[in-house]
């Protein structure tokens, strides 16, 4: 399979209207446009019943302590975890693009609504859903696309890997755990085949 996107380019930074935060001189961060970016696939290999598409950044800091502190970085030699900004599955075969800004366009405090994406598509949670959990303004269960953010003082430049899935089932069966990291465990075994494309952002004046 081949993935490409009239919105992404592979290996190079993500556009700031596909991403839910920019660099602010004065706050240090700023909201953004928030879309999802538009992307498209063919070689769909035969046997294919539907598709899923996920986006997951894995440079996410393992430990908050550091994120976010005005006199230091997080330093680069802290672990990394995975942290999903979008999953998007049961896409019937017929399909092999999906729009931009059709999924998400702005920011929605406490969440988009979901799993019903429309035409019996379905939107996994994303894991703005635990890192806003407390916030009093934007506590909430996030469906669906928000782009980037990763922390202003991170040390490194964070990477965001869209693939789509071939799969060899018309709905994937998901249980009541709807995380990305879920969605991607209840696909093993039917992946029929794959595709990525992977783009940075920095929210780090010094590494912009």
């Amino acid at each position: 399979m081949q993935l490409t996107s009239d919105s992404l380019t592979d290996g190079a930074p993500i556009p700031e209207a596909f991403a839910f935060a920019v660099i602010d001189p004065d706050n240090h961060v700023a909201l953004s446009a928030n879309r999802n970016p538009q992307l498209a696939w063919q070689g769909v290999p035969e046997g294919t019943r539907s598709f899923a598409v996920i986006c997951h950044d894995p440079d996410v800091p393992s430990a908050g302590d550091d994120v976010n502190q005005p006199d230091r970085e997080v330093p680069e030699s802290l672990p990394r975890v995975d942290f999903y900004h979008w999953s998007l599955f049961n896409i019937p075969a017929s399909q092999t693009h999906i729009a931009a800004g059709s999924h998400a366009d702005g920011i929605t405090p406490r969440g988009k609504s979901g799993p019903d994406a429309g035409n019996g598509l379905c939107h996994g949670l994303n894991d703005y859903t635990g890192w806003f959990a407390g916030d009093a303004d934007m506590e909430g269960q996030y469906f669906g696309y928000d782009g980037p953010c990763p922390p202003w003082n991170d040390s490194i430049v964070h990477h965001y890997i869209f693939t789509v899935y071939a799969l060899d089932v018309d709905k994937l069966e998901v249980g009541d755990d709807l995380s990305g990291a879920a969605i991607v465990k209840a696909m093993q075994g039917h992946v029929l085949d794959q595709a990525s494309l992977t783009t940075t952002y920095t929210l780090n004046p010094r590494l912009a």
